[in-house]
C-alpha cells in the first residue's frame, strides 16, 4: 500500500498530464486539416523517438525497455491506441458533442472502479466529486458546442455511441489495470508510443487521405508529440500507479475546462456563463474528491 508521501507526490505528477491534455484542442486546431489518425501517428512517432534518445543518453539498453511480458504490451497498446481508435471512430459515426460526452465518462468510471483495487475505498466524496466534474463537463460541452447545443441521442448513431462507450471503458480499464502493474517502469510507455504510432499509420492508410502539414503546423505537431501525446502519458502512468487514483479521476475533468479557457485566451472561443458554471462544478468536484489529500498529516 502506498505511503501518504509517495501518494501525494505521484498524484501531483499525474495531475500534470491533465494540464498537458488541456493543450490538446488548441494544438490540434493549429495543425490545420491534418487527418486525425495521421496526426496520432506523427505525434506518437515523435514521442517514441524522444524515448529512444532518452534511453541512449542514459546508457540504458533499448531492448531492455522493450522486453516486456505480452500482457503488459497488450494493456499498453490497447490503452493508447485503443482509446484513440475508438474515439475517432465514435466521431466518425455520431455527432461530436454526444460522442465526446460519452467518451469522457472515463474520469467518473475511474473513480467508481477504483474501489475494485486492493487497498482502495470509494467514499461518498470521491463519487460526489466525480459526478460534479461530469456535470460541469456536460454544461461546458453542451453550452459551447459548435452545433449550438445538445441535440439528444438518436438511434441512427448507435454505432458511434457504442464506439464512444468502448472508448471510455478502454481508458478506464487501462488506467485501473496499470495500478496492478506498478512494478513496471514508466519507461515502458515509450515502447507503447512506438507501437501506437505504427498502428495509427495503418489506420490512416485505411481510412484517410494524407495531408502534409505546412509551415507552423509542424511546430504544433511537435508540441503534441512532446506534451499531450507524449510526456502526458508518462506522468499519467506514474499517477495511476502510485498516486491517489480517485483524485486523479476527478481532476481529469479539468482538462476540457482548461482546454476551453485556452481556446478563449487565444481567440478560438468565447467566454460565457456556461464556462463560469462549469468552472465552479469541475474545480469544486476536484477539490471534494481530493479531500483525503487535503487532510493534515
Amino acid at each position: 500500500m502506498n505511503t501518504p508521501e509517495i501518494s501525494g507526490k505521484a498524484t501531483l505528477i499525474g495531475a500534470s498530464a491533465v494540464l498537458m491534455w488541456a493543450t490538446l484542442a488548441l494544438l490540434t486546431t493549429l495543425t490545420g486539416v491534418v487527418p486525425p489518425f495521421q496526426l496520432v501517428a506523427m505525434a506518437f512517432c515523435l514521442a517514441f523517438t524522444l524515448s529512444l534518445f532518452k534511453w541512449m543518453l542514459a546508457g540504458d539498453g533499448i531492448v531492455r525497455h522493450l522486453k516486456l511480458p505480452l500482457p503488459v504490451w497488450a494493456l499498453g497498446i490497447g490503452g493508447l491506441f485503443g482509446y484513440h481508435f475508438f474515439y475517432f471512430m465514435a466521431l466518425r459515426n455520431a455527432p461530436p458533442i454526444e460522442a465526446g460526452l460519452i467518451a469522457y465518462m472515463w474520469p467518473l468510471l475511474i473513480v467508481v472502479c477504483s474501489a475494485l483495487l486492493p487497498g482502495e475505498k470509494l467514499r461518498w466524496w470521491h463519487l460526489a466529486g466525480g459526478l460534479a466534474g461530469l456535470a460541469g463537463t456536460v454544461v461546458l460541452v453542451t453550452g459551447n458546442g459548435e452545433t449550438g447545443g445538445f441535440g439528444g441521442f438518436k438511434s441512427e448513431y448507435w454505432l458511434g455511441y457504442l464506439m464512444a462507450v468502448i472508448c471510455a471503458l478502454t481508458w478506464t480499464g487501462y488506467s485501473i489495470l496499470s495500478r496492478r502493474l506498478s512494478h513496471i517502469p514508466s519507461d515502458a510507455i515509450g515502447g507503447f508510443c512506438g507501437a501506437t504510432a505504427f498502428l495509427a499509420l495503418l489506420a490512416h492508410l485505411a481510412f484517410e487521405i494524407t495531408v502534409w502539414p505546412q509551415g507552423g503546423q509542424w511546430l504544433a505537431i511537435a508540441g503534441l508529440g512532446i506534451g499531450p501525446v507524449g510526456a502526458a502519458f508518462f506522468t499519467w502512468d506514474i499517477g495511476v500507479k502510485h498516486g491517489h487514483i480517485q483524485a486523479l479521476g476527478a481532476m481529469a475533468y479539468a482538462a476540457p475546462l482548461l482546454s476551453t479557457l485556452l481556446l478563449i485566451i487565444f481567440g478560438q472561443g468565447e467566454a460565457s456563463i456556461q464556462v463560469a458554471v462549469a468552472c465552479v462544478l469541475i474545480v469544486g468536484g476536484a477539490v471534494l474528491a481530493s479531500k483525503d489529500l487535503l487532510k493534515p498529516a
